[in-house]
């Protein structure tokens, strides 16, 4: 009984310390301090860096393309149509940042992706829909970075080819071995289990897209200082000889694909604003403190990387459009308006191919985890699919696990992106499709219809009407930009011959 007796003391000189404010209640309480509602740890995330990490996913290979889409639509269209996107992009993406947390936008609960975003104000079959819209843009990304990246490795061995051999020289290169290799770079790279929580993924990612738009930009300027303006016009290439006025309005329609693309960036912005680091934003480590309520400062955020990134927009485009004029390439780094000098443009195709090998596996990893976290669950007991192997990495570098599940489906799947990219290497159709058919779903509908929902809009109110009305004219012109992209790939593949170096 004595035993007995000295832990019941004990365990009362324990009670009595922890409520007089001991050691262990000091412990609970600082670690209390570092959580936040949810029972994360504590955000401490800025408007500065909220700011930075908007810039950081909408400012990527979209911007290649612009130089050519302002060539299409002309002065008139083309930079009025690129404030539109900008416009409508921070209306939707203020949508979103109310809609972060359910059903009060300051105290509801939090939710971490957008489809949880979706699932908590509409639910039903639109959560469906929005999966399905994110996870075909996801696929389409991956293809259309396949493309981008091996073309940008062309543009590499081109310009040296005309550097060495004149600009008159004939530099024919195919496509096929570098996506070959770039395919091979992404299968390795797959196998790693958390890449995608890699932090320095996204930080690198940053530096090598800013460093090859401003390349880009710097090389605009410099041609323009030294050649003088180029032939343009308030209604872009002119209808004639070259093209014909249907040729004319299905590439406007594709031009305005290319643009939308380069918007696209509702798909990570719940991302941005939640508590902890997703697969589409890796390195986010420090997101949105409260107070003030992380909606108002994401506001503020999107106010300042939406115009940030549309002031680059602005200048890339229309300074690309007013270098080469009606000539304007389809890609400004790759379609060798540029001969010199040659070393920087290797650099700028450099950057583009290390951001795209990084960038590859971040829009890549949700595809891997759904369809892995899918084949787990409906077969649990199967070992090819769940069974981990341990393999410790020599040097004391750790443990390893390989899962032969991982190691088919991965390299499948690259592979079979890398044969579409094969059999459709066209970038501003494919960019222009990739565009359309991701800036209704998820840059417009969903964010007003949740938002129609979370501040209970009355039907057929004026502002209902308004933002339906917003909505179905944000539709057809996602279609009519749809139309022009797959009339441009049908036109490309009948003239196109599979694994051949293009002569021209």
């Amino acid at each position: 009984m004595a035993p007995s007796h000295n832990n019941n003391t004990n365990n009362d000189n324990n009670i009595m310390y922890v409520e007089q404010g001991g050691p262990l209640v000091n412990d609970l309480t600082d670690f209390h301090k570092n959580l936040d509602d949810d029972g994360r740890p504590k955000r401490t995330g800025t408007v500065l860096t909220a700011s930075a990490h908007i810039v950081t996913a909408v400012i990527g290979s979209g911007v290649l393309s612009l130089a050519w889409a302002i060539a299409q639509l002309g002065w008139a269209i083309g930079p009025a149509v690129l404030v539109s996107f900008s416009l409508i992009t921070y209306m939707t993406s203020t949508m979103l940042a109310d809609g972060y947390r359910a059903p009060d936008p300051v105290t509801g609960k939090r939710n971490y992706t957008y489809m949880e975003v979706v699932r908590a104000h509409l639910g039903g079959m639109k959560v469906q829909l929005c999966g399905l819209a994110q996870y075909v843009n996801l696929v389409g990304v991956s293809v259309g970075y396949t493309i981008t990246a091996s073309i940008s490795m062309v543009a590499i061995k081109r310009s040296n080819c005309f550097h060495k051999n004149g600009h008159h020289a004939k530099c024919y290169t195919s496509n096929t071995p570098f996506m070959i290799l770039f395919a091979c770079v992404e299968i390795l790279l797959s196998q790693i289990p958390d890449f995608h929580e890699l932090s320095w993924l996204s930080m690198v990612a940053a530096i090598m897209s800013f460093a090859y738009s401003s390349i880009g930009f710097a090389l605009s300027v410099a041609k323009l200082a030294g050649e003088g303006m180029a032939k343009t016009s308030l209604t872009g290439i002119p209808v004639g000889a070259n093209m014909s006025s249907m040729e004319k309005v299905w590439r406007c329609f594709q031009a305005i694909g290319n643009i939308a693309f380069a918007y696209a960036y509702s798909n990570v912005l719940v991302e941005i604003q939640a508590s902890f680091p997703t697969f589409l934003l890796s390195c986010i480590s420090d997101t949105l403190k409260s107070p003030p309520p992380a909606n108002k400062q994401m506001k503020k955020a999107s106010l300042i990387g939406v115009s940030t990134t549309s002031l680059f927009y602005i200048l890339c485009g229309c300074f690309g459009y007013a270098a080469f004029g009606d000539d304007a390439p389809g890609n400004f780094l790759t379609g060798f308006g540029f001969y010199d000098p040659f070393w920087l443009v290797d650099l700028a195709n450099i950057f583009i191919a290390v951001h795209l090998v990084g960038a590859y596996q971040v829009f890549t990893q949700p595809v891997f985890s759904f369809a892995e976290k899918w084949a787990k669950n409906r077969w649990p007991e199967n070992k090819f699919i769940n069974r981990e192997h341990p393999i410790v990495i020599p040097f004391g570098s750790g443990v390893y696990y390989f899962n032969w599940f991982r190691l088919v489906w991965r390299t499948l799947y690259v592979i079979l992106t890398a044969l579409f990219a094969m059999i459709f290497p066209f970038f501003n159709d494919f960019l222009g499709l990739l565009g359309a058919l991701s800036f209704w779903p998820l840059t417009v509908f969903f964010p007003v219809e949740l938002h129609i929902a979370q501040a209970k809009v009355p039907k057929y109110s004026s502002k209902w009407i308004a933002l339906k009305l917003l909505s179905y004219v944000c539709l057809v012109v996602s279609l009519i930009a749809a139309a022009g992209s797959v009339q441009g790939l049908i036109t490309d593949v009948k003239k196109y011959q599979p694994f051949k170096a293009p002569q021209g």
